[in-house]
């Protein structure tokens, strides 16, 4: 037990050095990144949103803006005002084609660009390179009597939802293979899930 415990803190302090690594590689593309979200509307450069993380402790996640302001506050008046995306809402958590997002945030998701600022949070040590999704308080009820096993490790960066299908997946799908990679977690399969990261992000596939 003690040299599972050793195994596993050398890989999450391995992650953290990495992501540290990769914010310095990465600070020009940040810094132009941010430059880009600022000129392409008005708002913040970073949406700041609370997630639950290991032990349902709450920790806030970074990503760059891609909706415009108060999006979240439309998100009731834009599903009553076309009752055919409700059931997607509910289905999926996510709306295609969403009018929400700005013309620059639609390249951020496609690209993924969006989330690189998540790399301070596994700096910070609230993540993981590879785990499962950060959610939200209000999608706790979507995992049922397996909320302990969700809060048992830290959310990821990427995991295996994303590389089997992203967001066209339902969210019952999502949940799934959440709970598929906790059970069967080692740092083999996080390696073979980052390796297949990158190739499904330069495809785009399912992303919106």
């Amino acid at each position: 037990m003690y040299r599972v415990w050793v195994v596993e803190q050398c890989w999450v302090w391995t992650g953290r050095i990495l992501a540290g690594i990769a914010l310095l590689l990465c600070l020009p593309l940040l810094l132009l990144l941010a430059l880009l979200v600022k000129l392409s509307g008005p708002g913040p450069v970073l949406h700041v949103s609370l997630r639950l993380g290991q032990g349902g402790r709450s920790f806030r996640l970074y990503k760059f803006r891609s909706m415009r302001p108060g999006a979240e506050d439309e998100l009731a008046a834009l599903i009553a005002a076309h009752p055919e995306r409700q059931q997607a809402w509910e289905e999926r958590g996510k709306l295609s084609a969403d009018p929400r997002v700005t013309a620059f945030g639609r390249f951020l998701r496609r690209s993924s660009l969006d989330e690189l600022p998540q790399f301070f949070n596994i700096l910070k040590g609230d993540m993981h390179w590879v785990g499962p999704r950060p959610i939200l308080a209000e999608e706790l009820c979507r995992y049922g009597e397996q909320v302990a096993l969700l809060h048992s490790v830290k959310p990821g960066l990427t995991g295996l939802w994303q590389v089997s299908g992203r967001s066209s997946l339902s969210y019952a799908q999502r949940v799934e293979l959440d709970l598929q990679y906790i059970r069967e977690r080692s740092p083999a399969l996080d390696l073979k899930i980052l390796a297949k990261t990158l190739p499904e992000v330069f495809k785009a596939r399912g992303a919106c």
